[in-house]
């Protein structure tokens, strides 16, 4: 049985340890040795397409890779080894002691003049920018919502009902035009982009796979339900801002209808979201089982580092 028709293409390699996880899938080569992930820059090129391409075989997988590989063990044993050269590195750089009700009140801080992207596009954005910016973002929004859900098992009570209710939402409430996944595909026709699932994976920076990676570590790792939880609260509670300051500068340039009503719907949902996750969907899973707030911390922090890094790395391209 193959793939070959449902997945995209597997991408160009980046590094060994990028190589040898390709070469395997595509039957003609070896897997790299899980002691080579100790000494991989956790953040870079290589390591994060391996860990990318390991976690796409648990959504579309590629054309042409057997689906038995997706639970190959000595692919999972080196999945295993840049997992935790990543977990490692993201303990270290982004891990906080604060309290979880200081660093949830942190995320609600809007500045007057921010320097992020979201800003420097509606003060400055244009076309190129914009096209720029959703060929990185689609490594995410052409599946956007799927690595939350899996961490739906893994929730109970308030948290599961709370979680499941902004999931429906994400999925298009019962609408396939209104999946928030094919809502970005319209994004992408208008500015002019292919829509095809995973068609810019090999322009995908480093910065993005790492985000997209974040997303997949948490959610298919039972032990890191709290930190999907924190990572997904971090998302809903700053996306209606950043939504709305990118609405703005797609009706300036003529982006086009969809791309414009992207944005507009995320202002709307993720205002509601944003009262839904931190009641009950953090409350709930606190409720249950309060020992998880530092797992929870550390996934709001670890996703404003990552989500930084990208930032950085797409300001300092367009800067230049």
């Amino acid at each position: 049985m193959s793939d070959e028709h449902n997945g995209p293409s597997l991408p160009k390699e980046r590094g060994a340890l990028s190589a040898g996880v390709i070469a395997y899938l595509r039957g003609d080569g070896a897997l790299p040795d899980p002691a080579d992930a100790r000494d991989a820059d956790p953040y870079g090129d290589d390591l994060q397409l391996a860990l990318y391409v390991c976690y796409e075989l648990h959504y579309r997988g590629f054309a042409g890779v057997r689906p038995e590989l997706e639970w190959d063990p000595p692919l999972l044993a080196v999945r295993a080894a840049l997992e935790q050269r990543f977990l490692d590195a993201l303990r270290r750089d982004a891990m906080t002691t604060e309290p979880l009700d200081d660093v949830l009140a942190d995320l609600q801080v809007e500045p007057v003049h921010g320097t992020g992207v979201s800003w420097f596009l509606q003060e400055r954005g244009e076309l190129r920018h914009l096209r720029a910016y959703a060929v990185q973002r689609s490594l995410y929004h052409l599946k956007e919502a799927d690595p939350h859900a899996w961490v739906l098992p893994r929730l109970s009570g308030r948290a599961k009902a709370g979680m499941a209710a902004i999931e429906y939402d994400e999925f298009g409430a019962g609408r396939a035009d209104r999946v928030h996944a094919q809502l970005f595909a319209d994004l992408m026709s208008d500015l002019g982009l292919d829509t095809t699932y995973g068609r810019y994976l090999d322009e995908g920076c480093a910065p993005m796979l790492a985000l997209v990676n974040l997303m997949s570590l948490f959610g298919l790792h039972r032990r890191l339900r709290g930190a999907l939880v924190g990572h997904f609260a971090a998302v809903e509670i700053t996306s209606s801002p950043a939504s709305r300051r990118l609405a703005r500068v797609m009706k300036r340039t003529g982006a086009g209808p969809a791309a414009e009503f992207f944005y507009t719907e995320h202002v709307e949902a993720d205002a509601v979201h944003e009262q839904v996750v931190r009641r009950e969907v953090v409350g709930g899973l606190l409720e249950q089982e309060p020992e998880l707030a530092p797992d929870i911390a550390f996934g709001v922090t670890a996703t404003a580092f990552v989500e930084d890094r990208l930032g950085d790395r797409l300001l300092a391209d367009w800067r230049a």
